[in-house]
């Protein structure tokens, strides 16, 4: 996948706590919950950049996850806060692309890695080509420029 390089790098973080509901009986995270992490960094970095769910629906587009992907290094545990980061990769094709870390809140370690892929549906359940115009104004509001 080709990214377009930009002098502003778009990153938002969260910090959280593993709840008892997620972990198997070694109190360790299931594997099924990163996706759940994954999910509360792009809703926070919606809300830090105003690419919310809603905004894109209020503009007539789904943007549905089409590709994912995990890297564990070490266990996520019970009882123990982590914080994930989530970076906007831009590319010249109509999608958004963001890279993920979880990183141990006291030691600062690495524990997981990712990547996920979304595209652009319209209400019709059409993928669209084309960067919707929305998208288009966004990236230029946060000067990701093609070049």
């Amino acid at each position: 996948m080709n990214f377009i390089k930009t002098d502003i790098e778009l990153k938002a973080s969260k910090e959280f706590d593993i709840r008892f509901s997620e972990v198997d009986s070694m109190k360790v995270v299931w594997h099924g919950s990163y996706m759940l992490y994954f999910e509360d960094a792009r809703e926070e970095f919606g809300r830090k950049y105003h690419l919310e769910y809603m905004r894109m629906s209020d503009e007539g587009y789904f943007a549905p996850l089409v590709d994912m992907e995990f890297h564990f290094r070490k266990p996520l545990l019970y009882e123990k806060r982590y914080r994930i980061d989530i970076i906007y990769r831009p590319t010249l094709s109509a999608k958004i692309v963001f890279d993920y870390e979880i990183h141990d809140a006291v030691t600062d370690d690495v524990m997981a890695s990712g990547r996920s892929v979304q595209v652009f549906m319209d209400k019709n359940y059409q993928l669209v080509w084309t960067s919707p115009q929305f998208y288009e104004d966004w990236k230029q509001l946060w000067g990701i420029r093609i070049e």
